[in-house]
């Protein structure tokens, strides 16, 4: 999204970590919202040294060259939280190691107050390693993964990474929180003359053009009325969003199609949909209407023309300074 106003694909976790994948080798995406495959420990998997407090920095100790021809995962930390299932989307810190060298493939992400990475429990939104890893484990776990490149990452594309097909992959994750997946607040009276908005069950909008010309000015109105902290420029902030056209009703694009969640810092989008971010509170729904100025302007971008008014549909799951 950001300044393109368009969702990466599958939601990056670290660079190159949670790129779209096909779906895991030697099995099939997470069964159902209650099922998982419950990798089992093996003695790869328990050659890996883990030391530090949950939540902390790991310090990693790899036994180089790694050898692996299968997938394993060790518990290194037990936790006492809510068990992780197929669907679920939560908050977790990681770091990834190249298993021939030992370097890091990315630097690690959400340890030591650090904001939580985002991901879903869904090999269709993330790279199927990175799932087997967080499945049907309670929050508070810490684990260490260890697999084939292609068992970790499927098809996803990791030349960035420079990753040889023969190398091992090490995850290292800390399951730090359930998340939520659409906005908690309490439903309000829509503002007079803004698109209808109707929720489906699991919360994804069907939005509804008025039949007259969009206004020449953004626009932004509250649905949902959240209590949790005010949302700052400078937040990361995770969202759920439909965005779609004026002129004719068009989604063009729609975390909730998509099955991720997005995070980015408030600041970094257009200016229309930064504005309909920043002072608003989390658990809040948002509607916003975006002319050009304040979208892409003259040129548009894509199937946006320049002359099109943008209208959003935002749920404001989480802020994070």
């Amino acid at each position: 999204m950001r300044k393109t106003l368009s969702i990466v694909t599958a939601a990056l976790v670290v660079a190159g970590l949670a790129a779209c994948s096909s779906g895991a080798p030697n099995a099939s995406a997470t069964p159902d919202a209650n099922g998982c495959l419950n990798i089992q420990p093996g003695d790869t998997s328990k050659s890996i040294t883990v030391d530090g407090k949950f939540g902390a920095t790991p310090k990693v100790t790899i036994p180089t060259p790694l050898k692996t021809t299968d997938i394993e995962r060790s518990v290194v930390i037990k936790g006492n939280g809510a068990m992780v299932k197929g669907g679920d989307s939560i908050g977790i810190a990681l770091v990834a190691y190249n298993g021939t060298t030992g370097k890091e493939l990315t630097p690690a992400a959400g340890f030591d107050g650090q904001p939580a990475q985002s991901i879903k429990v869904d090999d269709k939104a993330f790279v199927p390693g990175l799932v087997r890893a967080v499945e049907c484990l309670p929050l508070k776990s810490r684990v260490v993964l260890t697999s084939t490149t292609k068992e970790a990452f499927g098809d996803a594309d990791v030349s960035s990474l420079k990753l040889k097909a023969s190398d091992p992959v090490v995850f290292v994750a800390d399951l730090v929180e359930k998340e939520p997946t659409r906005a908690t607040g309490k439903s309000v009276t829509p503002p007079e003359g803004f698109p209808t908005v109707k929720l489906a069950k699991d919360g994804a909008p069907t939005v509804t053009i008025p039949k007259t010309d969009p206004p020449t000015e953004t626009k932004i109105g509250v649905l949902k009325q959240g209590d949790g902290a005010e949302v700052k420029a400078t937040d990361t902030v995770t969202i759920q969003y439909s965005g779609l056209l004026w002129r004719n009703g068009q989604v063009f694009d729609s975390t909730w199609a998509k099955g991720q969640a997005y995070s980015g810092v408030a600041s970094q989008f257009v200016p229309g949909f930064t504005k309909a971010l920043v002072g608003q509170k989390v658990g809040s729904q948002i509607i916003a209407i975006i002319p050009p100025a304040d979208g892409y302007g003259s040129k548009g971008n894509g199937d946006i023309k320049g002359t099109d008014t943008m209208v959003f549909v935002v749920d404001i799951l989480k802020a994070v300074g």
